[in-house]
């Protein structure tokens, strides 16, 4: 019997695995068109629905759709509420992972089909490229879902009698309260709803569990998985945390509400199981009370984020700390240090933010983190430097201070630059572009950590080779595009990735520059006498 417990492990970890390559290859396969999607058709809380569901079905991750949510609220690409009709979509698009499993599952028993095309599967992963590649990825993540759900399937009808109903809460406040932490705390530990509630399916068709006790547990598991949208916003922008607390409090209220209709309409969900099924009638429970969810809070989406904004206020550790002191206006030197110092600051932030984002694995919660800070904390810079005033005899602080008006522009630019994160992914799709992105982005990172070591000189000798490589590049483009290569489309994307490209090296270069000139003008010399 102990073998029996391995087996159904061993399928949870191969329906996990199986979903994981799917959703990571149907991502892939979609591309910047789920970031398209989400950051387009969204322009009412409805249509944000529609897009979160319908994406959140296609990858069949809602995980994988809040923390994208996320990202993009904290980047500035979709307000709040906008936000919130996508994570109101994500939780019905997340049921259509249920009805998967159960119909190919449980249905049409296709466990032995899935392992016989593993193998066909996984050699066009293996030796196969591009759209092929991932297509078969994606295939073989559908065989190790089924797969995996075949031997949970065996093992439970193995140990019939080993785990019966009754060993659990039974009916009551109380039990049904216990269930719904079970179900909670089993999805944050594996972080997948869809796995948990394939989980359920599974016992509840081997008889281990009730139908009310299943549908206790599925109610738990809608507020697990918010913990991974949580858990992104952690250290990220007051937005970005908002976004997350909205999911966190949509799941928690839809399920209260829930609740208690559970135990009023047991009854009834019995005798609906007894005519179509109890593995139907769960899986029409879960996707019912998510589609109710999302109707009750339609209404009210824009009272409900003012409600969540004034919940999740801003915190003075959201605000770049620069060390502008008004009290040093009276001496213009110790001001233009104060100035030079929170410059640098912000600099070394947005190079930070980049340098992660550059990268052949990009991570973009940094620059995401940007967007409500970066503006207000150069606001504050160039309020401050407008208010020194220098002594006509100051004639190297006088440098200094046109050097630091040079950085904040370049600092402003490359901020607006940063903002446009599509062009980053084109520049790492592109096997000429790959290789220089990669080094600016290196680059870049070991700057923000040298603090004051900022030498222009490399980032000049990064331009050479960027300029020498675009212009090679951009012929070879239009010549492809003559022979039928390349589309139009794709033309002027990797042009404008060109351009991004070239554009932000030669602001973070002039960022170094100014801030080089600041720091000779001002560090380097001695203080007033008297």
């Amino acid at each position: 019997m102990t073998a029996n417990f391995f087996f159904l492990f061993g399928g949870v970890g191969m329906f996990l695995m199986g979903m994981e390559a799917m959703t990571r290859a149907l991502k892939e396969l979609a591309g910047s068109n789920l970031r398209a999607v989400l950051a387009r058709f969204t322009t009412t809380p409805l249509r944000g629905v529609a897009s979160g569901a319908a994406v959140t079905a296609l990858v069949q991750s809602s995980s994988a759709t809040t923390v994208m949510t996320v990202g993009f609220v904290g980047a500035g690409l979709i307000s709040l509420p906008q936000a919130m009709g996508i994570l109101f979509g994500a939780n019905i698009g997340t049921t259509a992972n249920g009805w998967l499993v159960s119909i190919l599952g449980m249905k049409l028993q296709l466990g032995s089909l899935a392992m016989a095309a593993l193998l066909p599967a996984s050699l066009s992963t293996l030796l196969g490229r591009g759209a092929f590649a991932r297509a078969g990825q994606v295939a073989a993540g559908l065989c190790l879902l089924l797969s995996g759900l075949e031997l949970m399937q065996t093992a439970m009808e193995a140990a019939t009698g080993l785990l019966r109903p009754e060993m659990l809460p039974q009916h009551g406040v109380l039990g049904m309260l216990g269930l719904m932490l079970i179900g909670l705390v089993m999805t944050v530990i594996v972080q997948s709803s869809g796995a948990m509630v394939a989980l359920a399916l599974v016992l509840l068709q081997g008889g281990a569990i009730g139908l009310e006790q299943a549908a206790a547990m599925v109610l738990g598991m809608n507020i697990g998985t918010t913990f991974t949208a949580l858990l992104a916003s952690v250290g990220g922008s007051r937005p970005m945390r908002q976004a997350a607390v909205a999911n966190l409090a949509f799941n928690v209220i839809t399920t209260a509400l829930a609740f208690p209709l559970l135990m009023l309409l047991a009854p009834g969900l019995l005798r609906l199981g007894a005519t179509i099924g109890p593995l139907n009638t769960l899986l029409c429970f879960h996707t019912g009370f998510n589609l109710a969810g999302a109707a009750l809070f339609l209404p009210v989406t824009t009272r409900f984020a003012e409600l969540i904004e004034r919940l999740v206020p801003e915190r003075e550790a959201d605000r770049l700390r620069l060390g502008l002191d008004r009290a040093l206006l009276s001496d213009a030197r110790a001001a233009l240090v104060a100035a030079q110092g929170g410059a640098a600051v912000i600099a070394g932030r947005l190079f930070s933010a980049l340098a992660a984002a550059m990268r052949p694995e990009p991570d973009y919660r940094k620059l995401a983190a940007l967007a409500p800070v970066m503006p207000d904390a150069l606001d504050r810079l160039e309020r401050y430097l407008a208010a020194i005033r220098l002594p006509a005899d100051l004639r190297a602080e006088e440098e200094a201070y046109s050097a630091l008006l040079h950085e904040a522009d370049h600092l402003r630019r490359l901020l607006e630059r940063a903002e446009q994160h599509g062009n980053i992914q084109t520049l790492f799709e592109d096997r000429s572009l790959r290789r220089p992105a990669a080094l600016m982005g290196a680059l870049l990172g070991r700057v923000a950590e040298a603090g004051s070591d900022r030498d222009p000189a490399r980032f000049a000798w990064l331009e050479e080779i960027v300029d020498h490589r675009a212009a090679r590049h951009r012929r070879g483009l239009l010549l492809g595009e003559h022979a039928g290569l390349y589309s139009l489309a794709e033309v002027f994307a990797h042009t404008d990735a060109m351009r991004w490209l070239q554009r932000s090296l030669h602001h973070a270069a002039r960022i170094s520059h100014y801030d080089q000139v600041a720091r000779r003008g001002v560090l380097q010399q001695p203080p007033p006498a008297g």
